[in-house]
């Protein structure tokens, strides 16, 4: 984000005929992801049953063509039920999807997975669930996406979904920081087991944790197949007050009323970024950038940002920007003057 950035530059400014389908961001796209491949990060509690999701999103014909890649760093084996024995090669496993051990750099599997399809030795494939192991913390995937500029222009992080346990999940909250990260980071949580245990005091707390993610249960342990693919429509409460979570995190929503600048996002954010990166957990929003018809979609995680990307229509009838900041000890306050002082400078 720093000096030149080169997602600023518009390829059509030198051209007599620009298209009309282009903006300051390049050819304004339909979806976030355009022809990239999109990834959901799955992650959730131990026992939560997010296996038992994924094996029954596989078998499903939205789950056809899907690769799956098990982020495991350890020397336990892959779950049963989605792959026949241990082996660190990748797999077939029906209904035209694939499964690998990540074993070793998640980046190093992504590159070889695409290395492989480039030569016919794999089937293709349409979408990317990469399923953590046990309480792993999704920060390192998430910023894999953003430091490996080559599976940037392949991958697009589309969706970050948490799985949670009606019947363990509240106790396990209380005592495990990493589960409470999986709730803060993700956009969409799905309580499990709600048909042995009441769900409602796991939901209460998710939402204190995550005002902004989409909270469903699973029926007798099965979900919209969509629910794993489908980003929703983002942010759904944009006015909640900031939100205090335990081990310093907080969220909240940094709205502008008028169509922003892009160069005081870019200075205020690179500013931002360069005093205080290693504590921006996410930042995920839209923007209404001036010059601009559509919204533009803006990702970080912590100082690394994901190129934005303008979008043809806005996803509902709110044309104010919302951005969510997940962060460690930042205040929200500070980040509001942040931003007038820049734009006040612009």
């Amino acid at each position: 984000m720093s000096g030149v950035c080169g997602c600023c530059y518009n390829p059509n400014m030198n051209s007599p005929f620009p298209s009309p389908t282009a903006g300051p961001f390049g050819r304004r796209l339909k979806r976030a992801r355009g022809a990239k491949v999109p990834v959901t990060v799955l992650t959730g509690f131990l026992g939560a049953g997010k296996t038992t999701l994924l094996k029954r999103f596989l078998e499903s014909p939205e789950g056809a063509g899907t690769a799956v890649v098990i982020n495991e760093f350890g020397e336990t084996g892959i779950d049963d039920a989605l792959v026949r024995g241990s082996a660190d090669e990748t797999l077939l496993i029906g209904n035209g999807c694939l499964c690998c051990i990540a074993r070793t750099d998640l980046q190093e599997t992504l590159r070889g997975l695409l290395v492989e399809r480039e030569r016919g030795e794999l089937p293709d494939f349409k979408r990317v669930v990469i399923e953590t192991s046990g309480l792993a913390d999704p920060s390192p995937i998430l910023q894999t996406f953003s430091t490996d500029r080559a599976l940037g222009d392949a991958f697009y992080l589309e969706l970050v979904l948490t799985v949670a346990d009606a019947a363990t999940g509240l106790k396990t909250l209380e005592w495990s920081s990493e589960a409470r990260k999986q709730a803060i980071l993700a956009d969409r949580i799905i309580v499990s087991k709600s048909d042995i245990a009441d769900a409602e005091p796991l939901r209460a707390r998710l939402r204190a944790l995550n005002t902004s993610a989409e909270i469903i249960e699973a029926v007798n342990g099965a979900v919209d197949p969509k629910s794993l693919t489908e980003p929703g429509d983002g942010q759904r409460n944009p006015f909640v007050a900031e939100a205090e979570h335990s081990d310093g995190i907080a969220s909240f929503v940094l709205t502008f009323d008028a169509p922003i600048l892009w160069t005081v996002w870019l200075r205020a954010m690179d500013t931002l970024m360069a005093m205080r990166g290693g504590d921006l957990l996410r930042v995920k929003g839209f923007l209404a950038v001036d010059g601009c018809t559509g919204p533009v979609v803006v990702q970080f995680v912590q100082h690394l940002a994901h190129p934005p990307v303008e979008l043809r229509d806005w996803p509902d009838d709110n044309r104010q920007s919302r951005v969510v900041f997940i962060t460690r000890g930042v205040n929200e306050k500070a980040v509001r003057g942040l931003f007038k002082a820049v734009a006040a400078l612009n």
